[in-house]
C-alpha cells in the first residue's frame, strides 16, 4: 500500500481539477470528511483536502478551455526535466513542461503513448502528501489502458518500476512497485486491461485514485446522495477487498477500496 516514504515512481501528490470548486469541496466533504485549506491568494483558487489537519489530496478550478474535471495522479521525480525527456523517448507527450511552483517543487505534467494522463512531481519543500492509506486517504493507484504490457514498458523507462502478475476473476491483473525494496511492500498500484473497471462504455485510458473506505457501501450511498453516480457498483473482489468506482457531480472518475487484511 502507499505511504508517504516516497522513492522515485511514487505516487506522491494527487489532485483534482474542477470547474466549480465549492460544489466539489461540499461534494467530498459529504463523501470522505474532508476540509479544505485554501493555498492563498497567490495560488488562483488552489487548496488543499484535509483529514486531521493532514494533506490528503488537493482542489483547483480548471483553467484549459474544454477541459473536464479529473483526478490527477502525481509521481515524484528526481529530475523533472530529465523524466519529461525519457516520457518523450519512450513515446509520450509532454501536456506541461516542468515549472518551479513558488518553491514547493517543480510540477510537469504529460499523457502516456496510450492517452492516460499523469504528472511530475520533483519535491522542494513539499514533498508529497501529508497522509495516505488511512481511512478516506489514497492507498492505490490503478492504471487502465488498452495494453498493459506496453504502458508498463513505457514507465519503466521512467521509474524502473517493478510488475508482478496477480490472477482475478475474468483477468490478469498486474500489480506495480517502485524499483527498490521488497517488491510487495513497495507495491503502490496496478495495471488492468481498458474495460476491466467501470465499463458501460465510460472508461477511457485514465489513472484511477483509490481511496481507503472502511464502510464502501455507505460512501457510495453518500456519494450518490450528494449528486454522484455509481459507475461500478460495490462487489468483493477475493483477495483483495471490496471495491467500487464512483464519479463525482461534475464526472471525475474515483474508486473506492476497502482492502482484505491479507493485503
Amino acid at each position: 500500500m502507499l505511504g508517504t516514504d516516497f522513492s522515485t515512481g511514487s505516487p506522491n501528490w494527487l489532485d483534482l481539477g474542477s470547474p466549480d470548486t465549492d460544489a466539489a469541496t461540499a461534494f467530498y466533504r459529504a463523501v470522505f470528511g474532508w476540509e479544505f485549506a485554501s493555498a492563498g491568494p497567490e495560488a488562483g483558487g488552489y487548496g488543499f483536502f484535509q483529514v486531521d489537519g493532514k494533506t490528503v489530496a488537493a482542489l483547483g478550478p480548471l483553467t484549459e478551455e474544454g477541459a473536464k474535471s479529473a483526478w490527477m495522479v502525481h509521481f515524484k521525480t528526481e529530475d523533472a526535466q530529465a523524466t519529461v525527456s525519457a516520457v518523450r523517448a519512450g513515446g509520450g507527450t509532454v501536456r506541461m513542461e516542468p515549472m518551479d511552483v513558488m518553491g514547493e517543487g517543480w510540477l510537469a505534467q504529460a499523457t502516456d503513448p496510450q492517452g492516460a494522463e499523469f504528472a511530475l512531481w520533483q519535491p522542494g519543500r513539499t514533498p508529497g502528501l501529508g497522509l495516505t492509506s488511512a481511512p478516506s486517504t489514497m492507498l492505490w493507484a490503478e492504471l487502465h489502458v488498452p495494453d498493459p504490457l506496453a504502458d508498463i514498458t513505457f514507465y519503466q523507462g521512467l521509474f524502473g518500476w517493478r510488475s508482478e502478475e496477480m490472477q482475478v476473476p475474468g483477468m490478469t491483473y498486474r500489480v506495480l512497485s517502485v524499483r527498490d525494496g521488497d517488491q510487495r511492500a513497495a507495491s503502490f498500484g496496478g495495471v488492468a486491461p481498458l474495460g476491466d473497471g467501470a465499463g458501460g462504455g465510460v472508461e477511457q485510458p485514465r489513472w484511477v485514485p483509490y481511496f481507503h473506505a472502511p464502510d464502501v457501501d455507505a460512501t457510495v450511498d453518500a456519494a450518490r446522495a450528494n449528486g454522484g453516480s455509481v459507475l461500478m457498483p460495490a462487489a468483493d473482489v477475493p483477495d483483495v477487498g471490496r471495491i467500487s468506482w464512483l464519479a463525482d457531480p461534475f464526472g471525475a472518475v474515483f474508486a473506492l477500496l476497502k482492502p482484505d487484511p491479507q493485503m
